[in-house]
């Protein structure tokens, strides 16, 4: 600790959550940011940490905002059917979603993540009895014992699936369907030329984390996760948040799209179950 701020030491995909925190608190000193998140800038006045190490500037932070706005968008739409559900927020970092979002007083969220996530998120980020913190890797089945059962239930995972292998992965999403009566799914992924590419990724590159999963679309996941219903599947820069993106950034998913397998490098999936 340096003063009231928290000295942190992470690596590897740990530590690329720095880099989508810093994102956010970036966009969110913006004229007119995308997220708007306020409680991201609070938690990186916080940290003791060199900032310029993520590579992210607030130029670049729109590849990180649209996506957690996306998120928050189908996230709400749950919600809005499921006033009593479970929300289950997979390798959440110390994204605020559950403060950003506010839901209703029948909605039991859990953000789960290693042990040492999980101590940052009570010590930087606000309390609520209905916001839970589970400190946990999420491929340990154990902590799903904690989890209420015979409710609607929501599982995030923003920014995780890549970072897991095909059997942790595809085993998580059977454990979800198999605990809750019904919910969705809702994640992003990589494919193989994703996965393959992430030596391009500065933010993984410098982290020295390492890429596993590629997902090359809803196929994957519907033969390998028994009683999944594909809802929504979308490229990156389809998505209605990509609408107030940048034009570079606009531009550059017009030529992505010319070519399928650079288009679906980067998508974001839906499903019922």
């Amino acid at each position: 600790m340096t003063g009231d701020k928290e000295r942190v030491h992470l690596s590897g995909a740990l530590q690329t959550m720095l880099a989508t925190l810093y994102a956010k608190a970036l966009d969110a000193d913006l004229p007119e940011p995308i997220l708007g998140d306020r409680y991201a800038k609070d938690v990186v006045e916080h940290i003791d940490y060199d900032w310029r190490k993520t590579t992210i500037t607030a130029a670049r932070s729109p590849a990180v905002t649209t996506r957690s706005a996306h998120f928050d968008a189908w996230t709400r739409r749950f919600l809005a059917v499921h006033p009593d559900a479970v929300v289950l927020h997979v390798g959440c970092g110390l994204d605020a979603r559950f403060f950003r979002l506010r839901p209703g007083d029948g909605v039991d969220w859990y953000d789960v993540d290693y042990a040492s996530v999980a101590e940052l998120r009570r010590t930087l980020l606000p309390t609520d009895r209905r916001n839970h913190v589970v400190a946990a890797s999420v491929t340990d089945p154990a902590w799903f014992d904690e989890i209420p059962t015979g409710r609607p239930t929501l599982m995030i995972g923003e920014g995780l699936t890549m970072y897991l292998t095909e059997s942790d992965g595809l085993a998580l999403l059977r454990r979800v369907v198999d605990h809750a009566p019904s919910g969705e799914l809702q994640f992003d992924a990589f494919n193989w030329l994703g996965i393959r590419s992430q030596w391009s990724n500065a933010v993984v590159r410098r982290s020295g984390a390492r890429l596993h999963w590629a997902i090359n679309g809803p196929d994957d996941i519907l033969a390998a996760v028994p009683g999944t219903r594909l809802l929504e599947w979308q490229r990156w820069f389809e998505s209605e948040s990509c609408s107030r993106l940048p034009p570079g950034y606009r531009a550059l998913g017009a030529v992505m799209s010319q070519i399928p397998v650079v288009a679906n490098m980067s998508q974001y999936h839906r499903y019922a179950f």
